[in-house]
């Protein structure tokens, strides 16, 4: 058996790295290679651009085509990435750390269907999209590569990568491609079954999820899920660690912290725009009851405007520090 599929993930500083990883490669190379790239919805030229840096055909996937030797097969925009066997799979499923198309769907579905036939390598990027993938790559006896974080336009991806997984190979950008053309077509050792929990994972991202089907791998937690405001389950033993809710939506650690900063920053403007508002408001109603001599409430609302300004200025601090 041969090692014949690539699969890379990458985000921030990404299309740069793509086109000097394309313009390394070989024309004559014996592996599929399968990208991600942090897209969202937008429009992409991204396989226009690998065809001019590199001799390698590059295109969007389409669902259901031939996964085949010398091919570079980009994630198309807002649609997750999948090998199904020896054949893509498209899914417009939930997203996974905020991002669809998402790199962990790739890798995971990857090292499912192909185990030992794959090589998995993670670019520059910000936050840990990509860390359980490759450890699901390292798991299912692929080969593992991680870019120098030093090397990377946002060192975020590779240094949350080399925390979940000792990779076979921690190379500077202009070192991967030929590495990756070194590797492409070797010999693969003896291949592990994968674990059960991982293929369960994989189900629940191409099908149906539900509290049932979460349950089988995962512990509920205390935590919500900043996208739909579902309950957040913890996957159990899963390396690194990171949570799922029932309708699908998946977070590292990072990725959910971030979210959670996001939020806790949200909520705290509301709060001082309505503390302002609050200030002007009983300002303004203590003036009138000034005005008609009423100076008992006219002290109530301008003793109130004043703890309203007071806790204003302690919310523009935690903002401040944090």
């Amino acid at each position: 058996m041969m090692r014949d599929t690539v699969v890379v993930g990458t985000s921030t500083g990404g299309v740069d790295a793509l086109r000097q990883l394309a313009a390394g490669l070989p024309a004559r190379f014996d592996a599929a290679i399968l990208v991600v790239l942090h897209i969202g919805a937008n429009p992409s030229m991204l396989p226009q651009m690998l065809m001019q840096a590199g001799p390698l055909p590059a295109h969007h996937a389409r669902d259901d085509e031939a996964v085949l030797p010398g091919v570079i097969y980009v994630a198309p925009p807002d649609h997750h990435l999948m090998i199904d066997g020896e054949r893509t799979m498209l899914r417009r499923g939930p997203k996974e750390n905020f991002a669809r198309p998402a790199i962990d769907p790739l890798f995971r579905s990857a090292a499912i269907s192909r185990r030992n036939r794959v090589i998995g390598a993670i670019l520059t990027g910000q936050l840990d999209d990509g860390s359980a993938g490759l450890h699901a790559v390292h798991e299912c006896g692929g080969i593992t590569i991680v870019q120098d974080p030093d090397s990377a336009y946002a060192p975020d991806m590779p240094r949350n990568a080399l925390r979940a997984v000792t990779p076979h190979y921690v190379l500077p950008l202009d070192g991967i491609a030929s590495e990756l053309a070194r590797l492409a077509g070797s010999p693969a050792h003896a291949t592990p079954v994968p674990p059960a929990p991982l293929v369960m994972e994989h189900a629940l991202s191409t099908g149906p999820s539900s509290i049932d089907a979460v349950q089988q791998i995962a512990l509920p937690s205390a935590l919500t899920c900043p996208e739909c405001g579902g309950a957040l389950w913890e996957i159990r033993d899963a390396v690194p660690p990171r949570f799922r809710c029932h309708t699908g939506h998946t977070f590292g650690l990072l990725t959910l912290r971030h979210a959670c900063n996001n939020a806790l920053e949200h909520m705290l403007y509301d709060a001082l725009r309505a503390l302002h508002e609050q200030n002007e408001l009983y300002t303004r109603i203590a003036a009138y009851h000034m005005q008609i001599g009423d100076t008992d409430v006219a002290r109530q609302y301008t003793e109130a405007a004043g703890r309203a300004a007071a806790s204003a200025k302690r919310i523009e601090g935690w903002l401040r520090e944090s």
